[in-house]
């Protein structure tokens, strides 16, 4: 009786495929979509969402959603393996260059005579800005973060989940605001920068900030990471902690 009843609760062959497919699906859309945006967004509007005695904690609106991102790439590298992650990498970049392509022809195509267009130039000049600036972090950041989340993977055995989940993002996100307030100042001289005032300690408040925002998050998600990965194992039988999907099903997956 309990052998039929596991049998017709099992999900079959076919079942699990599309769950593999959705899921991944679902992750790798909410990362594409959290870059996009990123890049639409960017640099458009700074946020002050505190101060740290005198010191105010600034963070450019298209970093609130980036921590998402790392947590995607996280969530595939542990159950669907380096591979997956990496290639989901070099769409996001594939991504980066599709958004630079449009802003690009919406700028050298005619307009409509009389239509106001000074919204759409300022937006592009804010996000190749941005993107140029993203493009070279990102891909700096998040293959930081797939391979250190594979080097800790294998130093631990396949334990110590919150050690790969924080121990590799911390540093990615560090490599990530860095490159990305560099850049911006240096070469595409975005950032709202006081003139009259050294550029550095600015700059370092602008890496200060970005970072602790985005250090703050990555530690926030370690027990929604925990939870996700959790119940992914379940929902698509891949077997034990350490365990890729590709490994686990014996076959890459399609």
């Amino acid at each position: 009786m309990n052998v039929q009843m596991a049998a017709v609760s099992s999900p079959s062959a076919a079942e699990l495929q599309q769950r593999r497919e959705l899921a991944f699906l679902v992750l790798s859309g909410l990362f594409l979509g959290t870059m996009g945006m990123l890049n639409i967004l960017g640099l458009t509007r700074f946020l002050q969402l505190g101060s740290i005695g005198s010191w105010p904690v600034v963070v450019a609106v298209g970093a609130l959603p980036y921590p998402v991102t790392f947590l995607c790439t996280d969530l595939i590298s542990e159950i669907w393996g380096e591979q997956r992650a990496s290639q989901l990498v070099w769409v996001g970049l594939l991504l980066n260059g599709w958004i630079v392509l449009i802003l690009w022809l919406g700028g050298v195509l005619p307009g409509l005579p009389g239509a106001p267009e000074g919204t759409f130039f300022a937006v592009q000049d804010l996000a190749f800005g941005a993107v140029g600036a993203s493009m070279v972090a990102y891909m700096a950041a998040q293959f930081t973060d797939v391979r250190l989340f594979h080097f800790w993977k294998r130093v631990s055995g396949g334990r110590a989940l919150w050690l790969r989940n924080n121990g590799s993002t911390l540093v990615s996100q560090l490599v990530d605001t860095s490159a990305v307030v560099l850049i911006s100042h240096y070469a595409a001289h975005v950032l709202p920068v006081r003139p009259e005032l050294p550029v550095l300690p600015q700059l370092a408040s602008y890496i200060a900030s970005g970072y602790l925002f985005k250090a703050l998050a990555a530690l926030a998600d370690t027990l929604p990471f925990y939870w996700l990965t959790a119940w992914l194992r379940r929902w698509l039988a891949v077997p034990g902690a350490g365990t890729e999907l590709e490994s686990a099903i014996g076959a890459p997956l399609p």
